[in-house]
């Protein structure tokens, strides 16, 4: 088995995670790799551009901590993460409610009775009437230490909740205790009795969650599209199962320094010359690969982990997925607003954002010392006035003012991630034939967690089919 520079047991299109993660099964196992990538660097869609010293995500996914393959694919190591604190902070008729951790009845109800004690509710500014009624859901909540949201807001004794409670959260102590017992009952569903559940629209899915609509409203739907990308919750419900399951088991995070740092890990663990960037290839086949740079490469197997599009290209007949639009937005402000280490998300769906935070609370090494840097995202197609809308509706989730505000930058991705439509599988087949495989995201759950895994669904099918001995010795199973 040789890897020169005409030759490789193996050659991988494409150095995003999926196929970086690939190559290091690979290598491993004593294959010749190349991993060839037409961008500049490596990583994909985690790219993360450094500007006056901030670190700004152009994507951005928020990972959770319960996933197998952050802390067991070969190059990762032990990343470092950075934890939301616990809770969501949901801002819903003009006020600001924080939930606490929610993953589980005894959480919500500990929750319930600290905040019963400390009233957290503040009036935010009213959201102006030209963005009602315009907007995307978001959400997410997260695990961690507590953040340093503790009276950041001052209070407002006895100042009525929605959920009629002195503590001022979304719905009441009960509502939030059946809601944790439910996700800790989904935290101990085996996978497979997810994947046998009758597949509808999410959206669907969550009338008969047997939760009370002011939870599910208020809560359950901003959290999942939030996940999912997916404000409207066309997602399959066995997917929005996954991903409910993957957040009662872990909280959410982001990787320290930006979200290009995973790929850069996986990168650099590789053997030299492992990875070539700015390779551009114009044919492909199972034995052969040519390039405008180099001509031709030969290879014994082709694994083209590119983007579903680019794939497609390669190798016509490969589905194409439709995409979820994303769009993040990176502000500087003169003073953190204060809000901790919290995800704020807009429960009444008032203006553009889905969720926000301050960034530079959860990962200081984003943001010179000093610095504020709030990180906000857009699902769906943008408005027009992107920065005022963001901007007002902003005004209204941190409740300060946010005139002084500065972009430092805003990323519009139209296809940040692959739809998960009924009828979805989440394990499409990696191996097209002998010799030819494809991963990537859109092959599994579009997620990083999905990528991962597709890329070592796809290691482990060449190895069976190349007959490595000792091919699996290593393998990770996905978790039951």
């Amino acid at each position: 088995m040789r890897s020169t520079a005409h030759h490789a047991d193996v050659i991988i299109i494409g150095a995003g995670i999926a196929g970086l993660s690939a190559a290091h099964l690979l290598t491993g196992a004593g294959l010749g790799v190349s991993v060839l990538e037409a961008a500049p660097r490596v990583g994909g869609r985690l790219a993360t551009d450094e500007v006056d010293g901030f670190r700004l995500d152009r994507l951005g996914p928020l990972l959770c901590t319960s996933w197998p393959e952050l802390t067991g694919t070969p190059g990762l190591g032990t990343p470092e993460l950075r934890e939301f604190a616990p809770g969501v902070l949901v801002h819903s008729e003009g006020r600001r409610h924080l939930t606490g951790d929610i993953r589980s009845a005894r959480g919500a109800l500990r929750a319930a009775r600290t905040r019963s004690s400390a009233p957290w509710i503040h009036r935010a500014p009213r959201t102006p009437r030209a963005l009602r009624g315009s907007a995307a859901p978001g959400a997410p909540a997260v695990s961690g230490a507590a953040g340093s949201a503790h009276g950041a807001y001052g209070h407002e004794p006895g100042a009525p909740g929605r959920g009629g409670g002195r503590g001022g959260v979304v719905t009441g102590a009960i509502d939030r205790a059946r809601l944790g017992a439910a996700l800790h009952r989904l935290a101990l569903t085996p996978e497979a009795r997810l994947l046998a559940r009758p597949e509808r629209l999410a959206a669907e899915a969550l009338a008969g969650v047997g939760l009370p609509g002011r939870t599910v409203d208020g809560i359950l739907r901003p959290l999942l599209a939030a996940l999912l990308s997916d404000p409207a919750l066309t997602t399959s419900s066995r997917s929005a199962d996954l991903a409910l399951r993957d957040y009662a088991r872990g909280g959410l995070c982001v990787p320290a320094g930006g979200s290009a740092a995973l790929p850069e890990l996986l990168a650099a663990a590789l053997p030299p010359d492992t990875v070539r960037t700015g390779v551009h290839v114009t044919a492909a086949d199972i034995t052969s690969v040519r390039t405008k740079e180099h001509g031709e490469l030969g290879c014994r197997s082709l694994l083209l982990a590119t983007g579903a599009g680019a794939a497609a290209e390669l190798l016509p007949g490969l589905r194409v997925p439709s995409f979820r639009p994303v769009t993040v937005l990176h502000h500087t402000a003169p003073a953190a607003p204060p809000t901790g280490r919290s995800l704020v998300l807009d429960g009444d769906r008032s203006g553009p954002v889905a969720y926000t935070s301050v960034m530079s609370e959860v990962d200081p090494s984003r943001a010179p010392e000093g610095r504020a840097l709030i990180t906000s995202t857009v699902l769906g197609t943008p408005p027009p006035d992107l920065d005022r809308s963001v901007r007002a509706h902003l005004a209204a989730l941190y409740g300060v003012a946010t005139d002084g505000w500065e972009l430092l930058a805003a990323h519009h991705d139209p296809e940040a991630v692959p739809a998960m439509e009924a009828p979805h599988d989440p394990r499409r087949p990696v191996r097209v034939l002998a010799g030819l495989y494809v991963c990537g995201d859109h092959r599994d759950t579009s997620t990083v967690q999905g990528a991962l895994h597709s890329g070592r669904r796809a290691a482990e099918a060449i190895l069976t089919d190349l007959a490595v001995p000792g091919a699996h010795e290593g393998s990770l199973p996905r978790a039951a």
